[in-house]
């Protein structure tokens, strides 16, 4: 297996750098609190090939208008969500074509085949909203992401979602080498579930995201750990730091 870079920019933002050096970005909110760099770490962007959005929450859609505008990146998200980001928050329209646009149970093929993504159910909601004091969009249903790299890992980006049983079929069609997955409970699933989560889909590494951002996503990786450890998950556990890049 080819070697694929991984940053995480804090919540559930995640930079993926291809072994043939494409860049994806996941639910890019560079400008998260916990990010103290992540200002830099915007103006520094200069080539990004794709985003990829899991539903329209301002925590995951984040800084995605701004950085598609600026690099041309194109998007990628269920066609609800395209619709709602380009008509409300003004993605550019020829950036989220039918080429980068699906729905749950698709699979897309992109970057001549170098990356493909399915997008997979995730039960929470979504809706995009321009600012605070506008009314919220609605934008289709929530998905979480399959992303396969060609030589290299395939990775689950669970999104925002609590637990379901069903999220044991995820790895049916994909064997899942890294797991993101949330555990900050409040909004999504807390330690507890997340451990069930990663029990049924069987991920070699898991890693764990949107937590520790506000005071009321109270999860941890250390809880995470332990109920990982009292299901006997055989998938190995890597903490991140924020802005922090492994290669795997």
């Amino acid at each position: 297996m080819a070697q694929t870079r991984l940053t995480w920019y804090g919540q559930s933002g995640f930079r993926i750098v291809t072994p043939g050096g494409k860049v994806l970005l996941v639910d890019p909110w560079l400008t998260n609190p916990v990010f103290e760099k992540g200002k830099d770490e915007l103006a520094a962007l200069k080539h990004v090939d794709l985003i990829l959005l899991s539903h329209g929450h301002s925590d995951h859609v984040g800084n995605a208008v701004e950085i598609g505008k600026k690099t041309g990146a194109k998007l990628v998200a269920n066609f609800d969500l395209s619709a709602a980001v380009t008509s409300a928050l003004g993605y550019p329209n020829e950036q989220a074509g039918s080429d980068t646009t699906g729905h749950i149970g698709g699979q897309l093929t992109l970057l001549d085949g170098e990356v493909t993504v399915c997008f997979v159910p995730a039960w929470h909601g979504s809706t995009v909203q321009k600012d605070e004091t506008s009314p919220a969009v609605p934008a289709g249903m929530p998905t979480g992401l399959v992303i396969g790299i060609r030589n290299g890992a395939t990775i689950y980006h669970t999104g925002d979602t609590g637990f379901f049983s069903d999220i044991a079929r995820v790895s049916d069609y994909n064997k899942i080498d890294i797991m993101l997955v949330c555990i900050g409970d409040h909004f999504t699933m807390g330690p507890i579930r997340a451990a069930d989560a990663v029990k049924l889909v069987g991920p070699e590494m898991v890693i764990p995201m949107h937590y520790g951002t506000f005071p009321v996503l109270t999860g941890t990786p250390e809880a995470f750990g332990e109920e990982l450890k009292k299901r006997g998950a055989k998938s190995e556990l890597r903490v991140m730091k924020v802005g922090e890049t492994i290669t795997v």
